[in-house]
């Protein structure tokens, strides 16, 4: 179970935000390109510089350990990186039950990163981060480079995720209308504040 609190948590170039996501609960994110909804998702997963307080469980990120902190708190970056030459050795699992889920064959494990393509990666990258079983979701523009078929697929398994696992979920996303399909609250970026967005 993941309940995700941010006190008066400030990432670069906005202003201090008071937030809580309760376990099960996905709030979307959106605001203009270059607003901060990137560095705030990485300075909630302790990579940029933050001020402030967030924690999980009654867990705070400047008392843990950053890749323990990082294992709870699961970022997917809008362009994923990889570090291994084929796709099972970045799975701590078999992974088999989220690749089907994304529409994926099983036999993708053993294809070489330099092969995939821009949707496959993306697929695979929320694969490899759900694999680890995090109890707080940071989702940049998940759907971004997919088309509206494998972007259902990512809905659908986050959402499941979501409620199967009590996993907080703050997810990015510049569509009006997937916004008001995944998340139960909606924020906006404005001036360098963080605000309830108008339904």
């Amino acid at each position: 179970m993941g309940r995700l609190i941010l006190r008066q948590f400030q990432g670069a170039g906005l202003e201090p935000v008071d937030l809580t996501i309760d376990a099960g609960e996905c709030v979307t994110l959106t605001g203009p390109s270059g607003s901060g909804k990137t560095r705030l998702l990485r300075a909630i997963a302790d990579l940029d510089p933050h001020s402030g307080t967030a924690l999980f469980d009654r867990r705070a990120v400047d008392e843990t350990a950053p890749p323990e902190w990082r294992r709870h708190v699961g970022l997917l970056p809008a362009e994923s990186h990889w570090w291994h030459d084929r796709v099972a050795e970045h799975f701590t699992g078999s992974g088999t039950r989220l690749l089907s889920e994304l529409g994926l064959d099983e036999a993708c494990l053993e294809w070489q990163i330099a092969r995939l393509s821009s949707g496959e990666r993306q697929r695979l990258a929320l694969a490899r981060l759900l694999d680890r079983q995090p109890a707080v979701l940071l989702l940049d523009e998940p759907t971004a480079n997919l088309d509206p078929e494998n972007g259902s697929r990512v809905e659908r398994l986050v959402q499941h995720y979501a409620e199967q696992r009590g996993a907080a979920v703050l997810w990015v996303s510049h569509d009006p209308r997937q916004r008001r399909r995944v998340g139960q609250r909606h924020l906006i970026i404005r001036n360098r504040r963080i605000e309830a967005e108008a339904a």
